[in-house]
Parts: structure tokens; C-alpha cells; sequence
């Protein structure tokens, strides 16, 4: 009878030991693995993204403005201002063609309005006329009533003064009634002048905020097309649009710092992130790199520059920017 075990059995348990050993190494080394990359993953990073300069509110189009006569097309007549140059909330930018017609028919209607006053005159002394006719003839009817009471005189001409008062009476509210009529007729005279007054002021064109004007897109004498007059910036405040990529938003969050530099600045600009955009778009910004993806999906991100009087006639400027974490 054999006892113990075998070197063979040992060899074999040994070995399987090996195995499982090797396999359990191998797991947790996976794991740890894994949780390493997890937590790469999720540790916030710098981002790169390519982007644009642009002024606060973006490029402002200084547009014709919507008057009957420029229902089709308007005309600039006189421009007051040319490019680079600062300008004012309200500042007269310049005007079109619509001017002159607008001042005729303010003229027009203001003579409208003047008549509506000499003709609601008019009626109030007619109406004052006939009223005091009507007074008179109703107490020539009450004398007759009692004329005729005391029998002195007869019942046909007690209803003949009775039937004048009252025809009288007739003419005096028909004479108030043309007053109220009147004074209607200047009112709506009077809301007409303050239309085409409106219509004039907005063949003048003024300039909608504070900032310098970027590009002057029509001259004196040219036809205002979709591009409207001017361009106009607030450069005053300067943003760095970053356009960056789907898959590193959640690296970006309100309130981080970031550089912006290009081979146009002497210098690297600072900026904070402000705004995060809420929809994914088509990359507009194209590098240099052959290999770069041209149809990558971006999300915009805008960071308020730190300094922007380096790059304050620098608008659509391309920039690279990291967001630092």
C-alpha cells in the first residue's frame, strides 16, 4: 500500500497554483488598470481649441430702416462717419433719400391738422348760433303758450313758435354733434403728424450702442444692401470665441482662466470664461493641420479678455486658446 503523494500530483497541483495565480495577478492588474484610467479620465485637464476674436454682442449691422419708401430699396444720402471711428449710443450715423419726402408729407399733414382746427372753429360758432336761436325761439313759444292761455292769442300760432323751437332745438344739437365731429377730425390729424414725424426720425439713421465702426458697407449714393451701412463693435469688451470640441466640455466650466495667443500679438492675452454654449455645431474655425478633422462637432465658448485694447481692431481674428483647468 502506497502512501503520500506523488511528485507527479505535486508537479500538477504546483502548476495549477501557478496558473490561477497568474490569472488572479492579472486581474487585479486589469483593475487597477482601469481604475487608473478612470480617474485620468475624470480629472479635469487643460483644453485646446481653436477660436475667433469678437467684440461683446458680436458684429452689429447698422441696417436701412423700414420706411414706406424703402420698402423695396433706400438710398444713402449723407454718411457722418467713416471706419475707426468711435461713436455714441443715438449718434446721427447719416441719412437716405427718404428725408425729403418724409419732411413734405409732415408739411402736408400739419396743414391737414391746421384745417382741422379752422373747421372744428367753425363749427363751434355755428353751433353757438344756432343754439341761441333755439333759446330765443323757446321763449318766444313759452310767451305764445301763455298768450294764448290768457286768450289773447290764438292756438295755431301758440304751435306754430312751439314747432320753430323745436325745429330750432334740432339745429343746436346737430350743431354739437358737428362739434364733437370735428374735434375727432383733429385728433385723427393729429395721430397722423405723429406717424409720419415717426417715419422722418427713422430716415435718420443713429447708432444703437456705443463702439467703433468696423466697416463701412454703403457710400453716399449707393444702393443699402442686406449688409446694411456699417458694421459696428462694442470693443471696449473683446471676447475669444473657443470653439471646442464635443468631447472636452465637460472639462470646461464658467469661471476658468485661459491664454489666447497668435502669431498676430505680441503678446499672450488672459481671459475667463463667461458663457458656455447650449447647442453643438460645425467647427468654423479651419488650422493649418492637414490631419485635422474638418467636420468636427463644437460647442462655442466665450471668454471675456482680460485686456482687449491689444486686439481692439483685431475682430474675427484666428486665435488659439487653452482653458486652463
Amino acid at each position: 500500500m502506497r502512501t503520500g503523494i506523488s511528485s507527479k500530483s505535486l508537479y500538477g497541483t504546483s502548476k495549477n497554483c501557478g496558473h490561477w495565480l497568474l490569472i488572479l495577478s492579472l486581474a487585479a492588474l486589469g483593475t487597477a488598470i482601469g481604475s487608473n484610467a478612470v480617474a485620468q479620465a475624470s480629472k479635469p485637464r487643460a483644453v485646446s481649441a481653436l477660436g475667433r476674436l469678437e467684440p461683446e454682442n458680436g458684429i452689429i449691422r447698422v441696417a436701412a430702416p423700414s420706411t414706406p419708401q424703402s420698402i423695396t430699396w433706400a438710398i444713402l444720402e449723407t454718411l457722418n462717419v467713416e471706419e475707426g471711428d468711435e461713436v455714441s449710443k443715438g449718434q446721427l450715423l447719416g441719412t437716405t433719400d427718404a428725408v425729403e419726402v418724409m419732411k413734405a408729407r409732415v408739411a402736408e399733414v400739419q396743414a391737414r391738422l391746421q384745417l382741422s382746427l379752422r373747421e372744428a372753429e367753425a363749427a363751434r360758432s355755428s353751433a353757438q348760433e344756432a343754439c341761441v336761436r333755439a333759446n330765443v325761439a323757446l321763449q318766444e313759444a313759452d310767451r305764445r303758450t301763455r298768450l294764448r292761455e290768457q286768450g289773447v292769442a290764438g292756438e295755431e300760432e301758440a304751435q306754430s313758435a312751439r314747432g320753430e323751437a323745436e325745429a330750432k332745438a334740432a339745429s343746436c344739437n346737430a350743431g354739437r354733434t358737428n362739434v364733437l365731429a370735428a374735434d375727432a377730425k383733429i385728433e385723427v390729424a393729429r395721430a397722423s403728424l405723429a406717424r409720419v414725424e415717426v417715419e422722418l426720425s427713422r430716415a435718420f439713421l443713429y447708432a444703437p450702442i456705443d463702439g467703433r465702426v468696423l466697416k463701412v458697407n454703403a457710400r453716399p449714393g449707393e444702393n443699402i444692401g442686406h449688409d446694411g451701412i456699417l458694421e459696428l463693435g462694442h470693443v471696449k469688451r473683446m471676447y475669444a470665441i473657443a470653439e471646442v470640441y464635443e468631447t472636452d466640455i465637460r472639462h470646461v466650466h464658467v469661471g476658468q482662466k485661459a491664454t489666447i495667443s497668435s502669431a498676430a500679438l505680441e503678446n499672450t492675452l488672459t481671459g475667463e470664461v463667461k458663457f458656455i454654449g447650449q447647442k453643438v455645431g460645425k467647427q468654423d474655425e479651419i488650422g493649418t493641420d492637414p490631419a485635422a478633422r474638418k467636420d468636427a462637432r463644437i460647442i462655442e465658448v466665450r471668454i471675456l479678455l482680460d485686456d482687449p485694447a491689444p486686439v481692439a481692431g483685431l475682430t474675427n481674428l484666428q486665435v488659439d486658446i487653452v482653458i486652463r483647468p
